[in-house]
């Protein structure tokens, strides 16, 4: 009985790829999910999509923890060349002009003190990624388990950047004004409304500042998630828990 039903399963899963074999990309993908559950949900080696999905969660626990330890700390954006936060674009003009005379001090300042509080918003935000990553659902899992190295981090990013813009950006006003950003942004524009010619800003022009330190904070964080997954997915000793190791093993 045992052996009919393996050679049924067989049969069935067989059809079911030369079907996949003659259809669109797209069909291909129906097909061989449906083939995937009537054999268990399991790859050619074995793993399921509840084992993909679960490593993957792991995954970016281990890369959220990694990330927010090697970010939130001083210097942690700040001495960062590659996630280090410029200002935004319509400030950078005037820090250009201003800097050729010496004048600069005050948007230097201000870079300074969006990348102090980047560092500091990032560990308030730790409970807020890890929140993200419980309530995925993982679709394509064994897909992504064997995409490109940061696939996953590329899924958790194209799936919650906006919930968790709506979510650190609170956080991030509090820690930019810790840091004395909003502040010096509040001066700078009331200097520069009293000397001519001096460019002058809308009133959007704060929340631009502050949309733009939240999406490069984000940018920052992904950045590091990724190169955790990376070393999970290249390096032995990266894998911590049997999940990890079932998966990416």
């Amino acid at each position: 009985m045992m052996i009919r039903e393996n050679m049924s399963r067989r049969a069935m899963m067989f059809s079911g790829l030369a079907a996949a074999s003659a259809c669109s990309s797209v069909q291909q993908e129906e097909i061989l999910g449906v083939v995937l559950g009537q054999t268990g949900g399991r790859s050619a080696t074995g793993l399921t999509q509840a084992d993909a999905a679960a490593g993957l969660r792991a995954a970016l626990n281990n890369g959220i923890g990694s990330a927010i330890a090697k970010v939130g700390r001083r210097g942690g954006f700040l001495n960062d060349s590659v996630i280090r936060i410029p200002l935004p674009d319509f400030l950078q003009k005037t820090q250009a002009s201003f800097s050729r005379f010496g004048l600069s001090g005050a948007l230097d300042n201000l870079e300074v003190q969006l990348n102090r509080g980047a560092e500091a918003a990032a560990p308030v935000a730790r409970s807020v990624f890890l929140d993200a990553v419980s309530s995925l659902t993982i679709r394509d899992s064994l897909e992504i388990v064997r995409g490109p190295s940061n696939a996953a981090t590329q899924y958790l990013k194209r799936t919650t950047t906006p919930q968790l813009t709506t979510l650190f950006r609170p956080i991030m006003v509090t820690a930019l004004n810790q840091a004395g950003a909003i502040r010096t942004y509040d001066q700078l524009v009331s200097s520069l409304s009293n000397i001519p010619l001096a460019p002058q800003f809308g009133t959007d022009a704060k929340d631009q500042l502050i949309d733009h330190s939240v999406g490069k904070g984000l940018d920052g964080v992904f950045y590091y998630i990724g190169k955790e997954e990376a070393a999970i997915r290249s390096n032995p000793a990266k894998r911590t828990s049997e999940i990890l190791r079932r998966v990416f093993g």
